[in-house]
């Protein structure tokens, strides 16, 4: 039985990345991390277009788009978005270690 489809509630990332897996894992895996990565990148192409000339709802659209294959490959991969993001940022700025990144301008991040 389906479930019905997400409301107004608050969506963690693990609540997404669990929600893509549902939705799309079989053919994800038949995909491939490779080929998944095409889908991305052409997501990215979009979305950069909608930056340029797109209207506020088409942008955030192409945002979701990519988000959601992001999270597509992750599931491929095995790797939890939620634990990277947190082992990665969790305490500040990879760089500076500031919560509010004290990082020279000229430096990545």
């Amino acid at each position: 039985m389906s479930q019905p489809p997400l409301s107004q509630s608050p969506l963690s990332l693990s609540d997404l990345q669990s929600l893509i897996r549902k939705m799309y894992m079989s053919k994800d895996e038949a995909r491939g991390v490779e080929g998944t990565f095409m889908w991305l990148m052409e997501e990215i192409g979009e979305l950069a277009t909608a930056l340029r000339e797109g209207t506020p709802e088409e942008l955030a659209l192409e945002f979701a788009d990519v988000l959601a294959w992001l999270a597509t490959i992750a599931n491929v991969a095995g790797v939890d978005l939620e634990a990277a993001v947190r082992k990665k940022y969790g305490a500040g700025c990879p760089g500076c270690h500031q919560m509010v990144c004290a990082c020279d301008a000229s430096e990545k991040p």
